[in-house]
Parts: structure tokens; C-alpha cells; sequence
């Protein structure tokens, strides 16, 4: 019952298996069932809403096909059905076809206003067309943030029998909703859905109507199929009774008499404040469970903002619902099916206690800058909490020479500097930046730990997607002492100190920055090596050939453009100076309009010879990810480790690179579940029909020796000497006393000596 549409889903489902590495069949990862705290003991269920609807059109072929294939292999296929003209039920998202196919374009006089749930609505609607007439309408996104390139893959428009033939999924569950506005155009969704449940297994049957389930709770009484109630928002009436869902709330004793479970929006569970953080958990999964109801928790979705407890971190969500040690959902409905499955599969009842410092390394990004501001006391205590093995301190240095740690040279970039007494302090150095700065060296520790404040860093605040505004300004500055201090007792392997602008600090401003750090780590005892590391890095090789000539720490090369390969020599010099190499993602995995194109060999080329590597900058944003990992932070770090085989990663968000290195599922090997393989780079292009393909990416330069090799550092210029070359750079009140009087002198003795010339 296909509707006969033209398309290249054929294709399509054939590239899916190979196109992911998913090519072993796998079995479902025995449990121990008196782990969970659901109502049967058993793991929760995953029920994939509209299929892999995060990534494909909701309801599409290839939405249920991934759904299979990329997910644990129980899971549950949902479907919103719809009927036709003609009764027959077919699976899409939404009432209204228009936003969810591209019927306005096939039938641009099909528009009308009907009356649902007591609204006037406007669109295109399945009670107007026969399933004949819509086998050439096509499925769509449906959600315009996510991906449209799938949209003209020609998707046939699925009935409900198309779901289980073509997929033979391990259950079924069927979402009724608008009963009221079928039975207003002469269409019975009671009579359809007894009639189909005789022919295909339906294994779940929700509606947000209490009438219709208590309607057909006697038919199915004696049958295997779960009837559930939907709780839609608490202050939306239900259309039955005219009470709202909040009310219905205090009446689940009564729902309980036709129904075997309840579903619930997450907020139920886990309400957040108007700022969206959460609330305390509440009762429900208790009361239902103490009435022997299953309750299931609905809208997931990874591309959607959450709470900002969960640092964008989807899998720590889906853990506070099956995970907790107090409670456990009996299933969640999700639009990206895989995150659950790793959840509950890999993540779930592992000991949060080991520490373990091997490979994968977890470098911190100017502390865990995703939860607190950059370089704070609150950041490095929340990456030494999360798990980091390495700490990190970016050195900058004040005026009056005291090296701190800092994200940026730059104090308008992390602190409220244009907001202090020192905003007038500004100055342009084109050896450091474009536009105009002030600079950790234009004031002075004590002007800086007294006056400013951190802030936060937002780098996609352009998309709206904010971090921790509670605690935007928390946490204080650190001198790189304080930092090493720190750091000394904490279960760390070590620390990463970043040095960057030396030239410019020993030439310009009279700093050994490299001296002043040798000094601070001496100071705090780590003259040498020991359990106890640290790394030095820098996109300068200059300076890691001095480190080299004066200590015996490791050394980190970073290369600060992407590359897609490196010229053996290069290599051959990086190895001359340096022990590892840090890179960036789009090095390993080039991206185009966030579609990865490939995998490059740069990983083991460097590896090859001898070089550890090292890749930045991973955020759990998921806008920072390419489609291809799913807006799943938890998926692009597996891809770069297993599949790309990185020794480290240089992350703003520690705790989720830390729990994905404690996953149960991490030591598997070849029988590690598919929902735990890597993604394949341009895996997803593959799927794309030609005429709906991103613009090819332009060749990423390759590192040749020249981009290698630096001028020697100058020497270190006397710290108050006048050099021409700073002209532009804001001189300290100090400086500009002593030369405004020089000037002032000069101009007293010139003066006297022409009156003495006029007077002759």
C-alpha cells in the first residue's frame, strides 16, 4: 500500500547501512532488570516519534529505516495518524499537511478553514484527499532549523500497514489525535483503528482524548495492545471534558480504569523556572507507578533548548529520567532515537567514581567555560569536579608583570572592562589584533582583580543559544601561581599552560613570558616531570624551541588554521620541537554547511610519527555539530575517538567527555552496539539527492615546513624603553607621566634657548 510516488528511497535505504558502518546485526545488550526503576523492572522503551524525525522528514521512509538501524534494536516505531478521504490511516506529523509535505505546491487550490478543537484553522488537510490523491504529494521537514536537503528525496507519503510491511518494526505505536474533527467530516478513527489493529500488531495506542480511549478501552481489554492517555500542556483544556490536562492531573485513578499508561511532557517530571533551570523533580512517576501505571515522558529532542542544568548536553537529560537512583520513566518518545539508546544502553548504572587518566585525554578549554566564565576559580573547580585529566591556563600578562590566566589578551572579550574605570584604556595593535583592545597589559593585576568581572563566554549566542546566565559573571581571576597551586593536589594527570604573543611581550613590552612561566612552575615544584604533567602549548614553534632548550616539558604544537594534510617535512620539523600536535575538528572531519564530507588521514599521519594529537574545540551546542552526529555531543566524540582514533580532546564542556569515557560500551570492540559506531565523514551526503547538495567544500590548504618554521624569538627590550614600534600601544598612567614630563622638559629648554638667540 506504498501510493506508488516515484523516488529514490529504494536507493536511499540500501546507502543507509553501509553509508554508517551499521552493518552487523546486533542483539539487545542483556540488563539487569532489578536495575531499573520502572514499573516491570525492564529497561525502558524508546519510542522513535515519526521515526529518526530529528534528521529525516518526520514520518518518512528513511526516518523509520535510520530509526532501525541507528537506535537500539527494540525500538518502537510512532506514527500520528491521519485519515483520508477514503478512512484509510496514514503516518505524519501534524493536521495540517502543509507543514509537513509539499501538498501547496501539488494542489495550490486545496486550501481550506476548518474547525479543530473549536479553532477556525487554515491550511490543506488529509479529509480533503483520497489516498490515491495524495501518492504524489511528498513528506517534508517539518521543523525549519533542521535540514531541508533530505526534502527532495521524494518521500512517498506512509499508511500505517506501509510501516510494518516495509520495516517489520519490534513494536508499533499508533498516536490518535482530533478524533472530534474526523468524526465531523463522517470519518470513524474508532472504526479504522479496530479494523487495523486485526491487521497489523499495534503494540501502544495513545490519544490526548479521554472519550475516544474510553470508547474503545472494551475492544482491546483482552488484546497485547498498551492503551495511553497523552497529557498535552497543563493549561490546555482536554476537548472531551473540557478540563484542562493540569486538572486531569488529580485524576489518574480514574484514567486508570481504561488505560494501562499515562504520557507526559518532560516538564511534568522535571518543571523548570522561568529562566529554565530546574525544579526540583516532582511525584508523578511515583503516583503512577503506585498505581500500576507506566508512564512515558515525551518531547525529546536534541536541537531543542533544555534545561540549562544539562550544559546541552542531551544524554545527561535523558539520564535524569531513567538514571537518577530514585526513579525511572518506563519509556521516552524522542525525535533522535540514538541518544536515548546510548543512555540506557552504555551510560546507564556505570561507577561515576573511576578516575581514569589514559587515552583519551580530557583537556579543559579555558576551564569548563561551557558552565562557568573562562579561566575562574568556578571553572577549573567544575572541570576538576567533571573529570578533566588536564587543567588549562591560557598566560596573559598585566602591566605590572604578573602572568594570570586569561582566554584572551583581549579584556573585552571575557570581563566587563568597557564597564570599569579602565574603559577608556583603549588602544589598536595590529601584531595582536584588528580592531581596538585593552589588554591585560594596560593594567595591572590589582586594577583587574579589583574592578572587573569575568564573563561568560556565548560563541553561539547568534543562534540564541545561551550558557548558565545565572552565573554569567561568577567565579574570580586566577594568576597562573593560583592556578598552580590549584591544580597540585586535585586527581589531575596534569596541566596545559598556552603561550602565545612572546615576541610581541619581550619586544614590545619588555616580558620573557616564557621565563615568567619556567619561574611559576618551578616555584610550584614541577621543575621536572613526573606523575604529575605538564604540557606547554603554542601556535609559535619559536616558543616551544626555547621551552625545548630550557625544560624537559611536553610539548604542543598548534596548528591554528584547517588543514586536509601535511608535507612530510613539516612533520619532520614539528618533531623537532615538539611531542604532540593539536588540530582542529574540521582537520579530521572538513564540514560543508554542516554536512561532513570526509574522513582525512592527518590523524595517523602525524601518529605515524610519533606525535600524539590532540583536537579542539568540541562544545556540546548543537549547532556547533555537523548533522552528521546527530546534535549529539556524545556522538561526535565517539566518531573522533573510535573512528578517527584521537589521542585527546580540548572541550568547554568536560563532563560529557568524561562520561562518555566511563561508558560501559566503550571496550567492546566489534560487538559494541550499533548506536555506538562511529559516524561515517560524508556518510550523510550520500543520501541527499544531486540537486539538493551543499556546494562542494574548497580544498583546505595543506601544512608545508614554511608555515612550520618561525623567526627566532628577539631579545627581551628594557621594560620602560621607548620603542617606535609601540607608538600605538596605550602607554600605563606611569609611562605617559614620565614621558609627557621628558616631552614637557624638552620644550622648557628649546624655548629658553630661542629667547636666547632673539635677545643676541
Amino acid at each position: 500500500m506504498a501510493m506508488g510516488r516515484t523516488s529514490s528511497v529504494g536507493r536511499v535505504s540500501s546507502i543507509l547501512v553501509a553509508a554508517f558502518l551499521f552493518l552487523q546485526q546486533v542483539t539487545v545488550i542483556a540488563r539487569n532488570a532489578s536495575a531499573w526503576l520502572t514499573l516491570t523492572g525492564n529497561a525502558p522503551a524508546i519510542v522513535a516519534k515519526g521515526g529518526f524525525s530529528g534528521l529525516f522528514p518526520d514520518s518518512s521512509h528513511d526516518a523509520y529505516s535510520f530509526a532501525l538501524i541507528a537506535s537500539s534494536p527494540d525500538t518502537i516505531l510512532w506514527c500520528d495518524v491521519r485519515l483520508t478521504k477514503d478512512g484509510l490511516g496514514i503516518c505524519l506529523p501534524d493536521i495540517k499537511l502543509d507543514n509537513c509535505t509539499d501538498i501547496s505546491n501539488i494542489y495550490p487550490n486545496g486550501q481550506n478553514v476548518y474547525l479543530v478543537n473549536g479553532v477556525n484553522t487554515t491550511g490543506w488537510f488529509s479529509v480533503d484527499y483520497s489516498i490515491q490523491e495524495l501518492s504524489t504529494v511528498a513528506v517534508t521537514q517539518s521543523i525549519y532549523s533542521r535540514t531541508f536537503r533530505f526534502d527532495f528525496n521524494n518521500y512517498a507519503i506512509l499508511a500505517v500497514e506501509d510501516v510494518v510491511t516495509n520495516f517489520e518494526p519490534p513494536g508499533l505505536w499508533l498516536n490518535i489525535q482530533h478524533d472530534i474533527f474526523y468524526g465531523q467530516h463522517n470519518l470513524s478513527m474508532t472504526e479504522y483503528v479496530l479494523s487495523v489493529s486485526k491487521r497489523v500488531p499495534v503494540n501502544y495506542l495513545s490519544s490526548p482524548e479521554l472519550a475516544f480511549l474510553s470508547s474503545i478501552a472494551a475492544d482491546f481489554s483482552n488484546s497485547d495492545t498498551k492503551l495511553v492517555f497523552r497529557f498535552l500542556g497543563k493549561d490546555i483544556a482536554e476537548p472531551s471534558t473540557s478540563q484542562t490536562y493540569g486538572s486531569l492531573l488529580n485524576n489518574l485513578t480514574y484514567i486508570k480504569t481504561f488505560v494501562s499508561g499515562i504520557l507526559v511532557p518532560k516538564s511534568y517530571i522535571w518543571p523548570v523556572t522561568a529562566d529554565n533551570y530546574l525544579l526540583p523533580y516532582t511525584s508523578i512517576v511515583k503516583d503512577a507507578h503506585k498505581l500500576g501505571l507506566e508512564i512515558y515522558a515525551a518531547d525529546f529532542a536534541n536541537d531543542n533548548t533544555f534545561s540549562y542544568n544539562y550544559s546541552y548536553d542531551p544524554l545527561a537529560e535523558y539520564l535524569s529520567f531513567v538514571d537518577n537512583g530514585v526513579f525511572s520513566v518506563d519509556g521516552v518518545v524522542t525525535d533522535f532515537p540514538i541518544t536515548p539508546s546510548e543512555a540506557i544502553g552504555c551510560f546507564s548504572h556505570i561507577n561515576k567514581s573511576v578516575i581514569d587518566h589514559g587515552k583519551p585525554l580530557i583537556i579543559s578549554h579555558n576551564g569548563a567555560s561551557g558552565d562557568y566564565p573562562d579561566c575562574t576559580d568556578w571553572s577549573y573547580q567544575k572541570a576538576v569536579d567533571d573529570g578533566s585529566d588536564f587543567i588549562d591556563c591560557p598566560v596573559q600578562v598585566t602591566q605590572d608583570g604578573i602572568a594570570i590566566c586569561m582566554s584572551s589578551i583581549d579584556l573585552i572579550v571575557d570581563t566587563t572592562v568597557t564597564k570599569s574605570p579602565f574603559a577608556s584604556r583603549l588602544s589598536s595593535i595590529p601584531e595582536i589584533q584588528n580592531t581596538p583592545g585593552i589588554f591585560t597589559f594596560n593594567l595591572t593585576w590589582d586594577e583587574i582583580q579589583k574592578n572587573l568581572k569575568p564573563i561568560i563566554s556565548n560563541p553561539e549566542s547568534k543562534y540564541q543559544l545561551v550558557r548558565n546566565p545565572r552565573y554569567a559573571n561568577a567565579g574570580s581571576f586566577m594568576r597562573l601561581s593560583d592556578f598552580l597551586a590549584y591544580a597540585k593536589d586535585k586527581p589531575l594527570g596534569g596541566v596545559l599552560i598556552s603561550v602565545e604573543y612572546a615576541a610581541f611581550m619581550a619586544e614590545q613590552l619588555g616580558f620573557s613570558v616564557i621565563d615568567m612561566v619556567i619561574s611559576a612552575l618551578s616555584d610550584a615544584g614541577h621543575n621536572n616531570q613526573t606523575a604529575f604533567e605538564v604540557m606547554i602549548l603554542s601556535t609559535n614553534s619559536s616558543v616551544l624551541v626555547e621551552f625545548r632548550q630550557k625544560t624537559k616539558f611536553k610539548l604542543v604544537y598548534k596548528i591554528d588554521e584547517s588543514i586536509r594534510d601535511a608535507v612530510a617535512s613539516s612533520i619532520v620539523e614539528i618533531k623537532e620541537f615538539a611531542d604532540a600536535v593539536a588540530i582542529d575538528r574540521q582537520s579530521v572531519y572538513p564540514v560543508t554547511q554542516q554536512f561532513t564530507t570526509r574522513q582525512t588521514d592527518i590523524v595517523s599521519k602525524l601518529q605515524n610519527a610519533g606525535l600524539a594529537v590532540y583536537v579542539y574545540l568540541f562544545q556540546n551546542e548543537f549547532v556547533a555539530q555537523p548533522w552528521d552526529f546527530f546534535s549529539d555531543a556524545t556522538v561526535e566524540i565517539n566518531t573522533y575517538v573510535q573512528g578517527a582514533g584521537v589521542d585527546g580532546i580540548i572541550t568547554d564542556f568536560p563532563a560529557t567527555a568524561s562520561t562518555y569515557k566511563r561508558n560501559s560500551c566503550r571496550k567492546m570492540g566489534k560487538n559494541a552496539p550499533s548506536y555506538m559506531s562511529p559516524a561515517q565523514g560524508g556518510g550523510l551526503l550520500q543520501l541527499i539527492s544531486p540537486q539538493s547538495l551543499p556546494p562542494a567544500l574548497s580544498p583546505m590548504p595543506v601544512l608545508d615546513v614554511s608555515d612550520v618554521v618561525e623567526p627566532p624569538l628577539p631579545p627581551v627590550a628594557p621594560k620602560l624603553a621607548l620603542n617606535p614600534a609601540a607608538a600605538d600601544i596605550a602607554p600605563s598612567p606611569s609611562q605617559l607621566s614620565g614621558a609627557l614630563r621628558l616631552v614637557s622638559s624638552l620644550f622648557v629648554s628649546l624655548a629658553l634657548a630661542c629667547v636666547s638667540l632673539l635677545l643676541v
